[in-house]
């Protein structure tokens, strides 16, 4: 029984850390990353569809984004597309292929994402210390029905600390990593 409950802590906890990652990716730092176009999506025939679907992402310079466009009917949805996201970039079309310059961003600027860095990893970090909380209360329930002994919950309880613990350090890992490469010049 308390192995289910650790087992689906860790699992929700690790998932909540990856969703990091992937959020932490989508901010657009002074370095070219594919990840940051990850979230627009192209209007393709009718249909909103992930870029990636409809061109292939490159970043050949820490600059430069190039996105080879599959179907030269799709560059003028793509370009729209890439106007209208808050990255601000704004797209060079050569036949059908999209070039993305990245900007060096201002010092305020720099600031700005790191603090955005640092509020959607305090999110995950509640989002796990609710995690810890839901399966501590589940150990508790599953004590006072006299499924599990006491000293059984206890292990279980500091055995789920050691997970929340494991996790908070990735996060704070992923968080600093990306405040490093956002102070980068």
């Amino acid at each position: 029984m308390t192995a289910d409950v650790l087992a689906v802590a860790r699992d929700k906890m690790e998932k909540s850390v990856q969703a990091l990652g992937r959020e932490l990716g989508g901010i657009r730092a002074g370095r070219a990353n594919p990840a940051l176009l990850e979230k627009i999506r192209v209007d393709y025939y009718g249909t909103a569809v992930p870029l990636q679907q409809v061109a292939a992402i490159a970043a050949p310079d820490p600059r430069t984004l190039v996105l080879q466009v599959w179907d030269k009917s799709a560059v003028s949805a793509i370009e729209k597309a890439l106007q209208k996201s808050d990255l601000g970039l704004v797209p060079q079309t050569e036949g059908s292929t999209i070039r993305l310059p990245l900007p060096q961003p201002s010092a305020e600027r720099r600031t700005e994402l790191v603090r955005h860095a640092r509020k959607v990893a305090e999110d995950q970090r509640v989002a796990i210390r609710n995690l810890r909380r839901e399966a501590r209360e589940q150990l508790d329930r599953q004590e006072k029905a006299g499924e599990i002994a006491g000293d059984a919950a206890r292990r279980a309880a500091d055995e789920l600390q050691k997970i929340t613990d494991r996790a908070m350090a990735q996060v704070s890992q992923l968080v600093d990593a990306k405040e490093r490469e956002i102070a980068e010049v």
